[in-house]
Parts: structure tokens; sequence; C-alpha cells
């Protein structure tokens, strides 16, 4: 035996296809939300783009909730580019306008999201926050202003849990059926330092444990263990040696379909992903009769889904090649 396989207990709050979700935090929000959404999910990921702290995510999600705009001094321009405080640098603008414009946008979408999902994934990447010196708020980014311009702290579990749960209280309000699953990102931060990074890692594993061991609709999902203590080996990082490389991703995904996913829900993923191979497949020859036989039997699977998930558009592709070549 060459390594200690984890596996997670299977949860009895169960996702169905037909179930609105939502991704949110670090890294790992992302690539659980294309996952989600590449399978036919119907996932708001990450609408303000990757977030690290829990604090800002809390807050970015209240805001959303409550329909709130973002306050004046979140703004910033660098470089004539307007930047927000709260959000990812990939929202961004000309003018500050155009960017107010976007944001609401995504706000918007979020606030609908909340009131309507099942289920909310909220992925922590990092217990080091950031605050604007000369107004004391709180930024979930930077922008790559001078550093001097920010005191730097570490929150504790307790902040983060306080605010999990006041926020938590919030959306329950509305939509008190909304389940709540929590990961930590196990992508490294290393300009904290190695050693700096483990106590960040540390206070938001803590944070975790004292939220789902205390709410009975919160879980934890173990995707920092997984690749940290599970897979345990650079083979399975990208080459910056801090991202989990494809390898990697396919396996936790592999385990979160263990925990979250019911026996009809895998059959259709296994069929899906069939599907989607076939559809990537390019032909050499694309006139042929084999080829057309194997664009009719892709559309005859797809037709077949038709009921549990929408396909028009994958059946108007392949439709529109078989127009094309007959």
């Amino acid at each position: 035996m060459f390594r200690t396989e984890l596996n997670p207990k299977t949860s009895s709050h169960k996702i169905q296809l037909s179930n609105p979700l939502i991704s949110i935090g670090s890294c790992f929000a992302d690539n659980i939300g294309k996952k989600l959404s590449q399978h036919k999910f119907k996932v708001e990921k990450n609408p303000f783009g990757v977030i690290f702290n829990p604090l800002s995510i809390f807050e970015l999600i209240e805001t959303a909730f409550n329909e709130e705009r973002l306050s004046e001094d979140s703004y910033l321009v660098r470089d004539g580019i307007h930047f927000n405080y709260k959000v990812h640098s990939e929202l961004h603008g000309k003018s500050q306008e155009q960017l107010e414009l976007q944001i609401n946008h995504k706000r918007n979408l979020l606030s609908k999201a909340l009131r309507k999902s099942t289920t909310i994934i909220i992925t922590l990447g990092t217990a080091w926050v950031y605050e604007e010196k000369k107004t004391q708020m709180l930024v979930a980014n930077c922008h790559k202003m001078p550093s001097k311009q920010f005191n730097k702290k570490l929150l504790s579990s307790e902040e983060i849990s306080s605010a999990f749960m006041l926020l938590k209280e919030q959306l329950h309000a509305e939509n008190p059926d909304l389940k709540f699953i929590l990961t930590v990102s196990p992508i490294r931060h290393v300009k904290d330092t190695l050693e700096l990074n483990m106590v960040s890692k540390s206070i938001l594993r803590l944070a975790c444990h004292q939220i789902s061991t205390y709410a009975d609709d919160v879980d934890y999902f173990p995707a920092y263990e997984l690749l940290m203590d599970d897979l345990r080996d650079y083979r399975f990082y990208e080459k910056d040696m801090l991202h989990p490389n494809q390898l990697a991703q396919e396996y936790i995904w592999g385990k979160f379909m263990d925990v979250y996913f019911d026996k009809e829900t895998k059959a259709f993923i296994k069929s899906w992903g069939e599907i989607r191979s076939a559809m990537k497949h390019k032909a050499f020859h694309p006139e042929s009769d084999a080829h057309q036989k194997f664009l009719q039997k892709t559309i005859e699977k797809l037709e077949q889904l038709k009921g549990m998930v929408k396909v028009d558009k994958e059946l108007e592709k392949l439709r529109s090649q078989l127009r094309a070549n007959s």
C-alpha cells in the first residue's frame, strides 16, 4: 500500500440535476463550478471573480442578497483603468460607470440565485485579509496598488464562524431550504510564506469544523485534505507546484460525485460524458457514411436526455453537420 486514500462520508443532502446551485470563493469554487456547468447543472459560478478571504466572500453575498451598491470608497483607478477593491480584477472598466454596470449586473444574477438555489458551495482560500489604511475598509483584492496603503491581518476562526452564521441567518429568512457546502482551497498562498500559509489554512479548517459541527445544514467537503493528504504528490500539481492539475481535479470531482450524487445522477453524468467526448471528435472524412451514422447515433442519444436537461444547442450543432453533408 503506497498511499492513504480518503473516502469522505456520503452526504444525506443530495444534489439533483434540477437543483439551482451557487459556487463562490477561491479557485476551487471555479473548478467545481466549471465541472458542474459542464455536466449540465444550473450553477452560478463566481460572479465577482475569484475571492480569497471569507469575510469578503460573505460581504459580497450579503451585498447581492440585499441588492445594495458597493460604496464609493471601494472604486479606484490604476493606469487609467477603473477597478473595485471588493471584487476581482476581471471586473474592470474604462470608466466607473461602465464598471458599476458590470458589478450591478453580476449582483443581480447572484441575488436571484440566492433566492432560488438549493445549495451554495463556498470555498475559503486564506485567513489573511487586507484593510485600506485610509478608510479601514476590508478589500478583497489590492489590484497591485502599493502595499504601504494596506494593513495586513490574520482572521480568527471565531471571526469567520460568527460572520458566516449571521449570513446564513439572513439567507434563510427568504430561502429556508438553502444548504451549504464549505471547502478549503488546497492551493497554497506562498506569498505569505509556506509557514504562514499553513497557519492560514489551519484557521480556515477550524472555522469550517466549528460551523459544520454546529449547523446541520452545513457540510464540509475535504478538497484540501484530498490533495494534501490523499494524493500528496507533486505529480498532481501544475508546473507552478501550487495548483492541482487536471488529473487531481478529476480525482476530487469523482469524490465530490460520490458524496453528493445519487445513482441516477451518476448514470446521467456517465452518459453525458460519453456524448461530450463524441461531440469533441473531429472526423477526417465528415462526409463519409460512417461519420454520418456516428452523428445520427449521437443525436439519438441526445434526444433521450431532452427530458432531463437542455440540449437544444448540441442538437442544433450536430443536425447542421448532417444537413451540410447530406
